[in-house]
């Protein structure tokens, strides 16, 4: 799987208008990770926040990529990464993107036909059932997190929480934003110098 992808970013301004919708999903949003095979995760232990952050390119923030610095800070702690301004071994990046989706279905119907019966000279009501194919039409939001060698400007880690747009109060909002956040770095196999990976949730 190649590390690059191509992506509509959303501005900062426009953050607020998606959130992935989890609520409707027991187990979360989809959640999709990339590594670099070569990349050694032994020698990273401090980090810092890519600059820009690709989700605050307008140049501000908002309250939404403040709540997602928040999750992602409490996650790199809780795996030993000491943060850095001056000389962090990885910088985290942060991002939003949103694509029209169509889904195919069918629904069973059930009709009726007639049809001339000769023998008795009259028509007759046959019953009939089928499947009637119905296209669903939706925005996808995808909340993607990077972790790019400082050193080499290069990524070596992504995941993105995928789900579908829909419009929420600011705290059913906060907290999606933070089960993402959560079901995104539940993928993430290492602990601050340690290149082995540990076993992740699947």
């Amino acid at each position: 799987m190649t590390m690059h992808r191509l992506r509509r970013f959303v501005p900062a301004g426009f953050v607020a208008a998606f959130v992935l919708l989890l609520a409707a999903c027991a187990t979360g949003p989809q959640v999709r990770t990339d590594v670099d095979p070569q990349a050694n995760f032994g020698q990273y232990r401090t980090w810092s926040w890519y600059e820009p952050i690709a989700m605050e390119e307008s140049g501000y923030s908002n309250w939404i990529s403040e709540r997602i610095k928040m999750n992602i800070q409490r996650e790199m702690e809780a795996r030993g990464y000491r943060y850095s301004a001056e000389s962090p071994d990885l910088r985290v990046n942060f991002q939003g993107y949103m694509q029209e989706r169509s889904q195919v279905y069918t629904q069973p119907r059930q009709d009726v036909r007639f049809y001339y019966d000769y023998r008795f000279r009259r028509y007759v009501a046959v019953p009939v059932w089928y499947d009637e194919a119905r296209v669903s039409r939706y925005t996808e939001g995808t909340l993607s997190v990077d972790l790019v060698d400082a050193r080499r400007n290069h990524m070596v880690w992504t995941g993105d929480a995928i789900g579908r747009v829909v419009s929420r109060d600011a705290q059913q909002r906060a907290a999606e934003v933070d089960a993402s956040i959560a079901a995104i770095f539940s993928r993430f196999p290492f602990q601050a110098g340690s290149s082995q990976p540990l076993p992740v949730q699947r």
